[in-house]
């Protein structure tokens, strides 16, 4: 747990609705503002330190900017027990997680998919919703793509994937970074299309699908358009000129017309905070700070949807 993604990584025109909510409640409305622990991550490796080595002590940080909800990532089962009690010991909920699944090759899924479901069933003590994945790609930083064949096998999976946590009452949240947006974005758009709206859903990582698509914005709005009813989680991140900002706030990406766009469409999905940092991204706050701004900004932003 005190990996960094892309480490732990390696070890939609359809409509449906969050299915495990009632049509009058929304997730928003039901889940705090989250934040996920790669942000954390980010910050703390800036500054020499290493998140989780003291689960406790990296805990009470992020309790201590007021975020009442944690999305932590996961590879195995095992993780969760561990995690359980800090989480009870600061008063944070987990409504989502993040899970790793490697998905385009039929013996590996097998075992992914087992993976998952294990962690999901480990986590019925908390009663987490969401469980997020984003399927490996043939190799994280390379230039290759999958092909037909594999991109067909990877939807079939994450299909079944989406299937079985339905079972459990939970909903499977497809999360894509810019890979996926290559090549026409056919991989993204085929998760989406060749799967059941009622068991794939959409974790919409804002600031992923914008640079995938080369800063576009209009990408980003036409992918809401298509598959905006499928959203039930956003991950929440903002850049100035491209470059990833300390904290969340007025920037590149407008958020404001994502909320009135969303709306118009009755969607009001999970929020998540992932204000990530990268090597050019401006050096004035410590973690803690960063958070509490980003907390305030979304809370802000965001107010309609919230309790």
């Amino acid at each position: 747990m005190t990996m960094d993604r892309r480490t732990f990584m390696n070890s939609l025109a359809v409509s449906a609705g969050a299915a495990f909510l009632p049509e009058t409640e929304s997730i928003a409305a039901t889940f705090p503002i989250s934040c996920n622990q790669y942000s954390w991550i980010t910050f703390y490796e800036r500054d020499g330190k290493d998140w989780g080595a003291n689960l406790d002590a990296s805990l009470k940080e992020f309790a201590s900017t007021g975020l009442k909800a944690y999305e932590p990532a996961f590879t195995q089962a095992s993780e969760v027990g561990k995690l359980l009690p800090v989480l009870k010991k600061y008063n944070l909920v987990m409504p989502s997680v993040y899970v790793n699944s490697s998905l385009h090759k039929a013996d590996e899924a097998t075992k992914s998919i087992d993976s998952v479901l294990a962690i999901a069933d480990a986590l019925k003590p908390v009663d987490t919703k969401i469980i997020v994945t984003n399927p490996n790609p043939l190799k994280w930083g390379g230039s290759e793509n999958k092909n037909d064949a594999e991109l067909a096998e990877q939807a079939k999976n994450l299909d079944k994937l989406g299937a079985e946590l339905k079972k459990r009452g939970m909903t499977l949240a497809y999360h894509t970074h810019d890979v996926e947006l290559r090549a026409a974005a056919r991989e993204f758009h085929h998760m989406l299309l060749a799967t059941d709206p009622d068991n794939v859903f959409l974790c919409l990582d804002v600031h992923w699908v914008y640079r995938g698509s080369g800063n576009s914005q209009i990408a980003l709005f036409d992918i809401v358009k298509l598959y905006g009813k499928r959203i039930v989680e956003l991950h929440l991140r903002q850049s100035k000129g491209g470059i990833w900002q300390e904290s969340f706030s007025d920037g590149d990406i407008d958020y404001r017309r994502l909320v009135t766009t969303l709306k118009a469409m009755n969607v009001n999905p999970h929020l998540v905070l992932e204000q990530c940092l990268e090597k050019t991204s401006p050096k004035t706050m410590d973690a803690v700070a960063a958070h509490k701004k980003d907390l305030a900004y979304s809370a802000e932003i965001f107010k309609d949807w919230l309790k």
